[in-house]
């Protein structure tokens, strides 16, 4: 796909350019799209992981792959998916619209956002690389020790991983400081908290949970590589270590995250919603004030998943009473999600289709974690398939759907072109069938006794009918993603011209051309609504539905009045992302690597911190007020 391809007519200059512009680019419009593209690609590499381990479990006594290859594509399989794809394809919806909805014309810091998202690239390579090699992780994307210690699992393989994911995480904390600081600071005049789209409340939410929860998983990482590097003992028994000390901290990161990857979602079915039922969203005060709630209960309920390693009746207790109120503040988001669909003059569009898939298929994967909430229950069904199927209800069935809705919502925004409505629904039909298909099914296959995390088993279980169901699943979920992606070229070739504003959008993102001009925004607006564009177009009511659209200027002119100075392309930060990497490339090499690595790093580093920040010579786009320049 070139990257002219993508450019909507008469706007050329936001995504044109070589290969060096791409490079050296600190645009958060474009850096989205890196995001956009490098996620997708993970997607469709972490998809074929799990159609081969779905290959292997279609039938008893299967022998598509041997158990350490099974355990290989596990792993990566888990850490693909949640780390190189939910992750930054959540970070490309950010990137790309949280300065256009709240009214800026860049991120706080441009060129840590560069930083971010090249030190995650580098990171996720490094991670890959390992299949190069013939040494991927092979202990599980949760790495529980001692299935990582050296002396159970003496290959690099536990290496690549853990210094991969750690790279990975310092764009993450990178990009969680500077989303902070531009929700925080650099909102359009008027817009307080409380009139920031729902999309941006609960991106600020994920990056304050990201700056609170990356720290103790690095801790357990650093642990782990002393262990493997340096010879001490923090999970070794033996030396006077525990193995349950990687489970808290793993935990205490991996249920925040969670929320994490969930958080993104429903902030795009609150934007989806309002729009495509010409309705304000339900209760948005409500809907905001809960996300606040999920987030800092989020990082109470941790130990719900180590009821099987007997903390004691007063933990088990205290854990199961904060799962089973988490559920309150969930449970106020769907109930605010129907009541802005009721009533309402519904536009059926494919993004609503992903919208209310998520919807109804988030409601299945919660009410099978409120079951898990209870000890008793929890210890029957634990390491079984029914938690497999929990977590990909929660997972595909939410995360997934709910990206896709943003994605086919702000398709024309970004590319400037429409994509196919015909295509768009029956990708959402086929992923639709396959998900339920391939995850059901699973429902069964844990009660029925079938653990997790096994490569084959006997035909005399009984397990064969429901995991070939799902397998069949599996590739119907395959095909749908094959559909999207023939839309997607299909209309970045030749799609419709989308225009400023095809869905009668209520929020700023709406009020520029698509795709916006590089300045995003010729004057900055001076909101005074939650709605702002609706405000503008149709005047205070509440039901929009039953008015005109007033077709006349809108609130940006195309070009602006006076000289902008924009940040200038740095190639810098892609140089330190680089430096960083060697040093933990160079810890599987040797110690030279990784002081060339540090050099590199400091090199980088300097020279970005010197480098001027406005762009020189930047051309004025237009005459200031009064004639001057």
């Amino acid at each position: 796909m070139s990257v002219r391809a993508m450019t909507a007519p008469g706007h050329e200059s936001l995504y044109s350019g070589g290969m060096r512009s791409w490079l050296t680019t600190v645009d958060h419009k474009r850096i989205g799209v890196l995001y956009g593209i490098s996620a997708l690609f993970y997607f469709v590499v972490g998809g074929v992981e799990a159609l081969i381990i779905r290959l292997q479990l279609a039938s008893a006594d299967g022998t598509v792959v041997g158990a350490d290859t099974f355990n290989q594509l596990f792993t990566m399989h888990g850490t693909t998916m949640v780390f190189l794809v939910l992750m930054p394809l959540s970070a490309a919806l950010f990137n790309y619209m949280i300065p256009l909805m709240i009214g800026a014309r860049d991120v706080a810091f441009p060129r840590l956002n560069a930083f971010s998202f090249w030190t995650f690239l580098f990171g996720s390579l490094l991670l890959n690389l390992s299949f190069l090699v013939g040494n991927p992780p092979d202990a599980g994307w949760f790495g529980y020790a001692n299935l990582t210690s050296k002396q159970y699992n003496p290959g690099m393989g536990i290496d690549f991983w853990l210094l991969s994911v750690q790279i990975m995480g310092i764009a993450s904390i990178a990009s969680a400081v500077n989303f902070t600081v531009t929700i925080l600071n650099m909102r359009a005049h008027g817009m307080s908290l409380m009139r920031m789209p729902l999309f941006v409340w609960m991106a600020l939410i994920v990056q304050v949970l990201m700056l609170l929860a990356f720290p103790p998983i690095t801790v357990a990482f650093i642990y782990l590589m002393f262990d493997r590097f340096f010879g001490t003992h923090f999970y070794i028994p033996d030396a006077g270590g525990t193995p349950i000390l990687w489970q808290h901290l793993f935990w205490i990161f991996g249920h925040p995250e969670v929320y994490i990857l969930i958080l993104p979602s429903f902030g795009v079915v609150s934007e989806v919603l309002p729009t495509f039922s010409r309705k304000p969203l339900f209760g948005a005060p409500f809907m905001i004030f809960s996300g606040i709630l999920i987030g800092f209960l989020g990082f109470g309920v941790w130990s719900h998943h180590m009821f099987t390693t007997g903390l004691g009746a007063v933990a088990d207790t205290a854990f199961s009473l904060a799962t089973m109120l988490i559920a309150i503040p969930t449970g106020v988001k769907i109930f605010n999600w129907i009541a802005t669909l009721w009533g309402g003059h519904i536009h059926f569009k494919t993004p609503l289709y992903f919208a209310v898939g998520m919807v109804g298929l988030f409601i299945i994967g919660g009410l099978s974690g409120i079951m898990h909430a209870s000890p008793p229950v929890d210890i029957q069904q634990h390491d079984t398939y029914f938690v497999v199927a929990h977590l990909h209800y929660v997972f595909f069935g939410g995360t997934v759907f709910g990206l896709f809705a943003g994605i086919y919502y702000w398709w024309p925004k970004i590319t400037g072109r429409m994509i196919g409505e015909g295509l768009g629904k029956l990708h959402f039909w086929l992923m639709f069938i396959g998900m339920n298909l391939t995850f059901f099914p699973m429902h069964f296959l844990g009660m029925d006794g079938m653990p997790r995390r096994i490569y084959t088993y006997a035909a005399d279980l009984g397990w064969e009918r429901w995991n070939l169901i799902a397998t069949v699943g599996a590739f119907v979920i395959a095909v749908s993603v094959l559909v999207f992606f023939v839309n997607a070229v299909r209309s970045v070739r030749a799609g419709e011209p989308a225009g400023g504003d095809p869905w009668d959008g209520a929020t700023l993102e709406w009020t520029m051309s698509s795709p916006p001009p590089e300045y995003n925004f010729a004057i900055v607006p001076v909101v005074n609504s939650a709605r702002p564009f609706w405000l503008h177009k149709f005047g205070p009511t509440r039901d929009i539905s039953t008015r005109t659209r007033e077709e006349g200027t809108p609130p940006q002119p195309d070009t602006p009045p006076e000289r902008i100075d924009l940040p200038s392309p740095s190639g810098w930060p892609i140089l330190a992302a680089l430096g960083l990497s060697l040093v933990g490339g160079g810890a599987l090499v040797g110690l030279w690597l990784v002081l060339v690595g540090v050099a590199v790093l400091v090199f980088g580093v300097y020279r970005w911190a010197f480098q001027p920040l406005e762009r020189l010579g930047h051309p004025t786009f237009g005459p200031a007020p009064g004639g001057g320049r």
